[in-house]
């Protein structure tokens, strides 16, 4: 299709017009990009883009990831002129209460937002998790006959997500393993939200990325929308093997001559230029929100034009099933149901009665057996392999290669991993895991945070939860990071006792679909707690808590614990006497929501001597104890010492349980 740069130009006026006139009328929001890189957005979803507003899930849709999320406008905008199902009374309730516009833009509330943006950087690194997820699809899915997917991923970033830390572990990666579908096209204004850019930063970014392996093209315009144009076309049609980066140079606040080009124009600090800006654009002044007859039909045609495109694709795709019966019906599976019960009682093998393992090792032998009856499931760690096991050993690394390995290496970017795992998850093709030590989960948590809002199925297999690290000391013992991840909404954090537990908390991990979960998993062996059947212990888990020791005598004191030190729990019990119960509570979450009829089954109101035990910080166990009850913890930070001297030092011990249960 020939450019027509014409009515483009009307468009990108008319699109300056919706964000001027929506950020003034809530007197909040974001200008700067929404205005500087219209340009790019009418050639992007005018042009160049291969998408179905009415479909906007098709799986082989080009994917536009807004990483700057602030300038949400500039999306809303666009996706209203393409079609999307976003009205233009939906526009105008830019950031009203239960909108489609959100001030950011929310994966599940706006048509064609392919993910929760905002946090600087995120965007990218969610990027380069689609561009991964589109050459693994590849990989398992195209054939020499059919090609069903061949999308592009392009990403929109200003200099705040380009300095963030998080954008460049990603960046690394996708250099490193090629992923030549992924465009990332920086809006580069030289200006961030408090000064111009040159205050914070003086790098060569075109040389900095050619180091990590990227292909870059730099437009002096990036106004210009037959060079934007040919610069993306090259982009998508290159066959180098890396990623491309675009480098716009662009006036942020472009059309608001008051605050363009300067650090005002980032914020909605033009918005009170708005009639002057409005008539500067050749906009009507007594018509707010104003899209013209010409630049609509515009947009129906070129959607008409997107959709012979996707009934094409739709041919291929049949064509392909027929022939290729199990690949259909291995990517239908996708988005299949998983039955823990069914993981529990047919997938996972029980373990010896005498075994004596890590729940870290328990947690390698566990993603074998599910690993073979999900091969959509992928798995990735930070470096750690070796330590996590977290390996898929019937398989091969993902890399230029093997596109197809279902075993990532990340390398030492464990929030780069993270926030490509939310890419991967947003994609919803590949059921994605990744791993590294508890204590860097501080280095993930934005990511994991995230995953968590956006309600993305990521599996975390995070190992050395403990201070039964030992010698490594205090900077590697997350005494405090449990808790600190149990706090954030959404996010299932699982601890569990032994290997029975473990296959329960890989199986309710992944029959979960509206949220991530953690499991906390340990360095150190841990004994098979056999007093308690192979069947409490996995469906246990499932319920986040249960009497995982019953009392054989009138109840007198309750002992409440989980992971590693649950057997202490059990040790007391048994020299306490026989009117203890011990509870396991492997997931807070987990046995919050269940109803009150069975958490007061499982912690009696009526018994109010209730200690709990917890190598790490105390605070979140007194929801359980109560007033009248104690928490045997470590409200500090650990000690190097061999793993076992350090509980013993730090009274993580049966007779530090049994002590304070006797002074209650």
């Amino acid at each position: 299709m020939k450019l027509n740069t014409e009515i483009l130009a009307q468009a990108c006026a008319q699109a300056r017009g919706l964000a001027i006139d929506a950020v003034h009328k809530c007197s909040s929001g974001h200008l700067g990009l929404p205005l500087g890189a219209t340009e790019i957005g009418a050639i992007l979803y005018g042009h160049a883009l291969v998408h179905n507003p009415d479909e906007p899930r098709w799986l082989n849709r080009d994917r536009f990831v807004l990483s700057a999320g602030h300038g949400s406008m500039f999306l809303y905008s666009w996706l209203h002129l393409s079609g999307y199902d976003l009205s233009l009374d939906e526009v105008k309730n830019f950031r009203v209460l239960h909108s489609k516009t959100p001030g950011h833009p929310e994966f599940h509330e706006t048509p064609g937002v392919e993910c929760t943006t905002g946090p600087l950087g995120q965007g990218i690194g969610n990027a380069v998790g689609f561009a991964l997820s589109g050459k693994m699809a590849e990989a398992r899915f195209n054939t020499a006959e059919h090609a069903i997917f061949d999308h592009h991923v392009v990403v929109l970033a200003g200099d705040g997500c380009m300095q963030e830390g998080v954008a460049m572990e990603a960046v690394e990666f996708a250099g490193h393993q090629g992923l030549d579908n992924l465009i990332l096209i920086y809006d580069s204004n030289d200006v961030t939200l408090d000064a111009m850019a040159d205050k914070t930063q003086s790098e060569n970014t075109a040389l900095r990325f050619k180091a990590m392996n990227w292909d870059v093209q730099t437009l002096a315009d990036g106004h210009d929308l037959a060079a934007i144009l040919k610069a993306v076309n090259k982009a998508k049609k290159t066959k180098t093997g890396r990623p491309q980066l675009i480098i716009a140079k662009t006036i942020i606040g472009k059309g608001i001559p008051e605050v363009a080009g300067t650090s005002k124009g980032h914020g909605e600090g033009g918005a009170k230029f708005a009639d002057a800006a409005r008539a500067g654009l050749g906009l009507p002044a007594d018509q707010h929100f104003f899209v013209s007859e010409q630049v609509r039909e515009y947009f129906k045609a070129h959607k008409s034009r997107l959709k012979r495109t996707y009934n094409k694709w739709q041919k291929t795709y049949a064509a392909w099933a027929a022939a290729n019966p199990e690949k259909a019906a291995l990517l239908e599976s996708r988005s299949a149901p998983i039955s823990a019960a069914h993981l529990i009682e047919k997938v996972i093998p029980h373990f010896p009665a005498d075994a004596k393992l890590a729940t870290r090792a328990a947690g390698k032998d566990v993603l074998q057996s599910v690993a073979a009856a999900l091969p959509l499931l992928i798995s990735g760690s930070a470096d750690l392999h070796g330590s996590t096991l977290n390996y898929i050993a019937a398989d091969k690394d993902f890399d230029k290669a093997n596109r197809a390995g279902r075993n990532l290496r990340y390398g030492i970017r464990e929030h780069g991993m993270a926030a490509i795992n939310n890419g991967v998850a947003y994609d919803g093709i590949f059921r994605t895991s990744c791993a590294t030590f508890l204590v860097f989960a501080d280095y993930s948590r934005p990511s994991m945070r995230l995953a968590a809002l956006a309600k993305l199925p990521v599996l975390y297999v995070y190992t050395h939860d403990s201070i039964g690290v030992g010698e490594d000391g205090p900077t590697h013992q997350p005494v405090e990071t449990v808790s600190g991840l149990r706090v954030i909404p959404n996010l299932d954090v699982i601890r569990p006792a032994d290997p029975e537990e473990t296959a329960g908390a890989f199986a309710a991990a992944l029959e979960r679909t509206d949220g991530p979960t953690l499991l906390a998993l340990t360095r150190q062996a841990v004994p098979m707690l056999n007093d308690i059947s192979v069947s409490e212990r996995r469906a246990g888990v499932l319920k986040g808590g249960y009497v995982a020791v019953q009392e054989t005598a009138p109840l007198t004191h309750i002992l409440l614990s989980c992971g590693s030190e649950l057997q202490w729990a059990v040790a007391a019990a048994k020299q306490l006497g026989a009117g203890v119960r011990v509870v396991s509570v492997p997931s807070f979450s987990r046995f919050d929501a269940q109803s009150q009829e069975y958490r007061d089954a499982v912690l009696p109101p009526s018994c109010r001597k209730r200690v709990a035990i917890e190598a790490g910080v105390t605070g979140l166990w007194h929801k359980y104890v109560g007033l009248d009850g104690k928490v045997v913890g470590i409200d500090r930070f650990g000690l190097s010492a061999p793993g076992n001297i350090a509980m013993k030092e730090l009274g993580i011990t049966a007779e530090s349980v049994a002590a304070a249960a006797q002074s209650l």
